[in-house]
Formats: C-alpha cells, sequence, structure tokens
C-alpha cells in the first residue's frame, strides 16, 4: 500500500466505531491516521468495557450487601475485624453459601485457613461454579462472569482507603444502613476499573498482534504489499465488532447467568474475517487501479502514435511542398537562362512561343 503526499482524512469516535462495522473498505484511510489514533481508539474501547464491568460488580455488590445485611442478622455468627484481620466466630472453620442463596454466587468463609492448597481448592470451586467470592482472613477473592480470573481484595486496602480500621457484625449492619456505604461502591468502581481496563487493554493488544502476523501471511497469498504497521493498525479497527460483542456478552450475564464455551474463538474469528475481507478488499481495488492504469497507458500510448503519424505526415506534406517550390524555382531559373542565351545568340527577343 503506497503511501502518497495527501492530507489524511481523521475521523471522529463515533464514525470510526460505525466504520470499523458496517464499511471495512475505510480501514486504510483509517490506519493512514497512523498507531498513536488507533492506539487511542483502543484504549477508549477498553474503557467503554471497563465501565460496563464497573457497573455490572457496582450492581453485584449492591445486590450483595443487601443479601449480606439480611444474613448477617438472621443468620450469620458474629465476627469482628481489626488492623486487617478477620475473624468469624464459628465452630466450623469453613462456611458455604450456595449459589441458590447468594446473589454473588457461591460464597464460601473461611477465616481460619492460611493453607495456599486449601485456598486454591476454594478458587476452583468458585471458578467451575462461573461466580462466587471467597472470605479470608486477610482478603477476599472475587470471581464473576464478567471478569477472567479471579480478583484480589487485600482488607488492609480495600477498607482502610475508607479510614475504617476495625468493626463488628453490628457496625457492619449499621454501616450497610448509612449513606457512608458509598464510599465503598467507589473504592470498588476505582480498583475494578483500573484491574479491567489493565487486564483487557493487554488482552486487546495481544490480539492485535495476533491478528496482525495472520493478516501479514494473508498479504503474501494475496500477493499485495503492505506495511506490519499498518495491518497492526487495521487490526485494532477489526476488532470493534467483536468487542462490542462482548460488551453485549457481559451485559446479557449482568441479567442472566449465561455462558458461552467457544466465546474466545468466536472473538477472534469474527475480527480475523474483518481483517482478511479488508485485504483482499485492498488486492481487487490496486487490481482495479492497475488496470485502470494500464487502459491509461494504452490510451496515451495510442495517442502518442496519432502523433507522431501526424507530425511524419506533416513533415512529408512539407518536404514535398518544399520539393515543389524548389521544382518551380528551378525551372524558371532555367527558363530564364535559356532566353538569356537565346538572347545572346540572336540579338532578338524570343518570340511567339518562346517569348
Amino acid at each position: 500500500m503506497e503511501e502518497e503526499n495527501v492530507p489524511i482524512k481523521k475521523y471522529g469516535f463515533f464514525k470510526k466505531v460505525w466504520y470499523s462495522i458496517t464499511k471495512i473498505e475505510k480501514y486504510s484511510d483509517m490506519a493512514a491516521e497512523g498507531l498513536g489514533r488507533a492506539f487511542t481508539y483502543l484504549c477508549k474501547i477498553v474503557a467503554i468495557i471497563a465501565i460496563i464491568i464497573c457497573l455490572d460488580t457496582m450492581y453485584q455488590t449492591y445486590q450483595m450487601l443487601q443479601e449480606g445485611k439480611n444474613y448477617l442478622q438472621n443468620e450469620f455468627p458474629d465476627f469482628s475485624y481489626k488492623d486487617g484481620i478477620l475473624d468469624v466466630y464459628s465452630e466450623e472453620q469453613q462456611l458455604v453459601i450456595s449459589e441458590e442463596d447468594s446473589y454473588i454466587g457461591k460464597t464460601i468463609i473461611d477465616t481460619k485457613s492460611e493453607d495456599e492448597t486449601t485456598i486454591n481448592k476454594y478458587i476452583n470451586e468458585i471458578e467451575q461454579s462461573g461466580s462466587g467470592i471467597i472470605i479470608l482472613k486477610d482478603k477476599a477473592i472475587l470471581k464473576n462472569n464478567a471478569i477472567a480470573g479471579t480478583v484480589n481484595y487485600n482488607y488492609n486496602e480495600l477498607i482502610g482507603q475508607i479510614g475504617i480500621t476495625e468493626f463488628t457484625k453490628q457496625t457492619v449492619i449499621d454501616y450497610i444502613n448509612s449513606s457512608q456505604v458509598i464510599s465503598i461502591y467507589i473504592s470498588i468502581f476505582i480498583t475494578i476499573f483500573i484491574y479491567s481496563f489493565m487486564m483487557y487493554l493487554l488482552t486487546s493488544l495481544s490480539n492485535a498482534v495476533f491478528l496482525s502476523i495472520f493478516g501479514y501471511l494473508t498479504t503474501w497469498i494475496a500477493r499485495i504489499k503492505i506495511r506490519f504497521v499498518a495491518i497492526f493498525n487495521m487490526a485494532i479497527y477489526a476488532l470493534t465488532l467483536s468487542t462490542f460483542l462482548n460488551i453485549l456478552y457481559i451485559i446479557i450475564n449482568i441479567f442472566i447467568d449465561f455462558n458461552m464455551q467457544y466465546f474466545q474463538v468466536m472473538y477472534i474469528s469474527v475480527a480475523a474475517i474483518y481483517l482478511v475481507a479488508t485485504i483482499f478488499l485492498l488486492k481487487t481495488e490496486f487490481i482495479k487501479q492497475q488496470a485502470e492504469l494500464t487502459k491509461i497507458a494504452e490510451v496515451q500510448e495510442m495517442i502518442k502514435k496519432e502523433l507522431e503519424e501526424k507530425e511524419e505526415k506533416e513533415k512529408q506534406e512539407k518536404e514535398k511542398k518544399d520539393r515543389q517550390k524548389k521544382d518551380k524555382e528551378e525551372e524558371k531559373k532555367q527558363n530564364d537562362t535559356d532566353k538569356k542565351e537565346k538572347k545572346d545568340n540572336t540579338g532578338e527577343e524570343p518570340q511567339g512561343s518562346n517569348a
């Protein structure tokens, strides 16, 4: 794809989203804007995903707090928290709340165990159930359908941000009922946003690199030369539809426990189809341009040949006229010479036909 010294048209974010989904012929124009604008576009898309995940988490947190308050008041044993350590006063080491009884999924509470093997076993259990939370003595581990893997919340970092160093069961119930609980939502929102943004940004970049390599191999098959950075830019735009399908997938999971087993395969496949279609479209346009250039060259050659023939014909006509003129001049000169010679011989002017 050759670069030309022409002004590069720049598109706004929403127009890029629309063109990335509906007009693959615009990919080359958007890629020409440069790597910086493509990366900025990707960051904006990832920020939208992060905000959706935060809203999902906030909604689940609200439901969890409401259910948790009722559960604490009626069924949960007494507990206390001080200086980053949570202690549940229960004769049983492990308390389990099933998915049916908890809005956030399976809940495992164990404030006595510090064994990593036991903790990993808990993590496997909530990952198998799809979503849930593990309450340990010094941290909480959260898993939901919107997040790949799990997220750890250290009590000192999470609770310390809102200035709380100790509490009991009753103070937690009172706190949930107060307006101060908003600070928890803000803290969770910021934490989830940063984590989700970085995770999805790195994931999207790795997907874009993979698609770029795939696209570069496709250019060899298509026999068209495109710079790798241009393919990378187009790969970012090719991820748009897949990203919005991912957003839709997250939103559906907010209200319905829906799991698509091969979603990641579909995610990459859709983007790859967009990128390959773009490359072959560029190949078609290149062939079309070459055909037009060849046709123009043929017409120019015909015009040049006609001009040469015309010039040659004009030259021949000019030479013919010059010869005729020269012959007339020589004939006149010869006649004048003959008249002079005859006069010299007779001393008289020639008469009749000799005059």
